[in-house]
C-alpha cells in the first residue's frame, strides 16, 4: 500500500518514476522536442528507454506516492532531465546567431518562415541551418548518444540526487559559446560581405546614383549566396564541431 490508500504495483511506480527524468530530457532536446514529434511518441519512447534503465540499474522510487520526499525526488529528477537536454539546445541556437548576422547584411533578414521544430517564426536562412545541424545531429548518432547519457546518468547521479551549483554553472558559461558557434559559422560569409558593404559604401559616397538599394541588395543577396555555397563544406564541418562540443557538455554534466 503506497500514499492514500493507493495499491499500485511497485514496478509500474518505478517505470513512471525513471520516466520523469527522460521525459524532461525529451521535452527541451534537439529532434525529440520538436513540436512536430507527437505526445504519445514521446511518451512511448520515455517507456521504452525506462525499460532499459530498468533492466540495468536497481532504481529504488520513494515509498509514497505523495509527499513531501515524493516531491523533492520528482523535482530533481525533472531538474537533471531538463539540464541534459538543454545543454544540447544551447548548441543549437548557434545557427540562429549566424542565420541573424548572415541573412542582415545579405539582406533577407526579414525573410522567415514557421520552424517545424519549435513551431515559432525563424529566419529562412536560420531555418536552413538548423535543418542540417539536425540531419548532421542524426548521421552521427546523437539521438543515440543522448539516449546513452540518459542510461549512464543513473550511475552518475542515483534518482533523487541534485545538481550541484558548480555544474549549474557550466551550463550557464556554456551558454556563451552559443553566441561563439555562431559568430564563427558566420565568419567566411560574414566577412565577404562586410568587405562587400564597405565597397558599395565608397561607391556611393564617390557615385550617388549607385545608392545601396540599386545596387547594394542585389550585390549583398548575389554575392552571399555565391559565398554561401562555396563556404558551406567549411560550415558543415564546424556544425560537427559543435555538435561535439554540446555532447561533450552534456557528457560532462553527467559524468562530471
Amino acid at each position: 500500500m503506497l500514499g492514500f490508500g493507493l495499491s499500485i504495483e511497485p514496478q509500474i511506480w518505478a517505470l513512471v518514476f525513471v520516466m520523469i527524468r527522460i521525459g524532461a530530457a525529451f521535452v527541451v532536446a534537439p529532434v525529440f522536442g520538436a513540436v512536430s514529434i507527437p505526445l504519445p511518441v514521446r511518451i512511448g519512447i520515455s517507456g521504452a528507454i525506462a525499460f532499459l534503465v530498468l533492466a540495468t540499474h536497481k532504481i529504488v522510487p520513494p515509498a509514497q506516492v505523495f509527499g513531501l520526499a515524493t516531491f523533492l525526488a520528482v523535482a530533481a529528477e525533472i531538474l537533471v532531465g531538463l539540464a541534459l537536454g538543454f545543454v544540447l539546445q544551447i548548441a543549437f541556437a548557434a545557427p540562429l546567431v549566424a542565420s541573424e548576422l548572415i541573412g542582415g547584411a545579405m539582406g533577407i533578414g526579414f525573410a522567415s518562415s514557421v520552424d517545424p521544430q519549435n513551431g515559432r517564426p525563424s529566419p529562412a536562412l536560420g531555418q536552413f541551418f538548423s535543418i542540417m545541424l539536425t540531419l548532421l545531429f542524426l548521421s552521427v548518432d546523437g539521438h543515440l548518444v543522448l539516449v546513452d547519457m540518459l542510461v549512464k546518468s543513473y550511475d552518475a547521479m542515483p534518482p533523487g540526487a541534485w545538481l550541484d551549483p558548480a555544474r549549474l554553472k557550466n551550463i550557464a558559461l556554456f551558454g556563451g559559446y552559443a553566441f561563439l558557434a555562431g559568430l564563427l559559422l558566420a565568419l567566411p560569409v560574414g566577412f565577404l560581405l562586410l568587405c562587400l558593404n564597405l565597397v558599395v559604401g565608397m561607391m556611393s559616397r564617390a557615385a550617388p546614383a549607385l545608392n545601396l538599394f540599386a545596387v547594394g541588395l542585389p550585390a549583398s543577396l548575389a554575392v552571399g549566396v555565391v559565398a554561401l555555397a562555396i563556404a558551406f563544406p567549411a560550415m558543415g564541418d564546424y556544425m560537427l564541431i559543435i555538435i561535439r562540443e554540446a555532447l561533450d557538455a552534456a557528457y560532462t554534466l553527467v559524468l562530471g
